[in-house]
């Protein structure tokens, strides 16, 4: 679950980056509005918490530029700003939700969640399909009666799988969904995590479509 943080206080965003990845996000943290900008042009995220006090380009102004091309990309906002204006200016400029400073990690957390939710058409964490559960937050798995252990990024490629069922993601697409800036990828890495759900989750679950990617069936057989 590739997310953008953009944060311009050194102290506060290395806490929040720490905070999430150890929440199982994958983090890009932009530390200004351009470089903020430039990110949301070239890659694809689930979500960005963005901070409204930003060098370069305000938060307000890049969130603005995002709504009007057309982007429905889950927006938390970020601010010191603690007035009624101000978070309604927020809202209406097209945030999804406003956290003013200083605020509870696990709140920041718990906020993104019930985004991301949102975004995918669910009101609660679990995922099911057929007598496979699902909980994306605690990266709890059930088949049946059995728990199945998986990494972090084998439950990250399953939940992407299940959330987009029906449709068939390309490994480049699930490679920018798990690895962040900075972070060397293997040419065969997708296709590791992918051979490991099968054994642990049965090879009737995942489908190859030949030269365009990886697929669970809408509905399970």
């Amino acid at each position: 679950m590739r997310v953008l943080l953009v944060e311009d206080d050194a102290l506060l965003g290395n806490g929040i980056e720490a905070g999430l990845k150890q929440a199982g996000f994958t983090v890009d943290w932009a530390r200004d509005g351009r470089a903020a900008q430039l990110a949301l042009e070239t890659t694809e995220y689930e979500l960005a918490v963005l901070d409204i006090g930003l060098p370069r380009l305000s938060g307000m102004e890049l969130l603005q530029q995002l709504r009007r091309r057309g982007s429905d990309l889950p927006v938390l906002l970020l601010t010191a700003r603690d007035t009624v204006r101000d978070r309604v200016a927020g809202l209406e400029a097209g945030a999804d939700d406003y956290l003013v400073k200083p605020f509870d990690l696990a709140e920041l957390i718990a906020r993104m969640r019930a985004l991301l939710r949102r975004a995918h058409g669910r009101s609660v964490s679990v995922i099911r399909y057929g007598d496979l559960v699902v909980e994306p937050d605690s990266q709890c798995v059930l088949r049946g009666d059995d728990r199945i252990q998986l990494s972090a990024r084998e439950c990250a490629i399953l939940v992407d799988l299940l959330e987009h069922r029906g449709n068939a993601l390309s490994r480049a697409r699930l490679e920018e969904s798990l690895y962040g800036w900075n972070e060397e990828v293997e040419s065969n890495a997708v296709e590791v995590h992918v051979h490991n759900l099968r054994k642990k989750l049965g090879n009737d679950l995942i489908k190859t479509i030949r030269g365009v990617g990886y697929l669970i069936r809408k509905e399970p057989s």
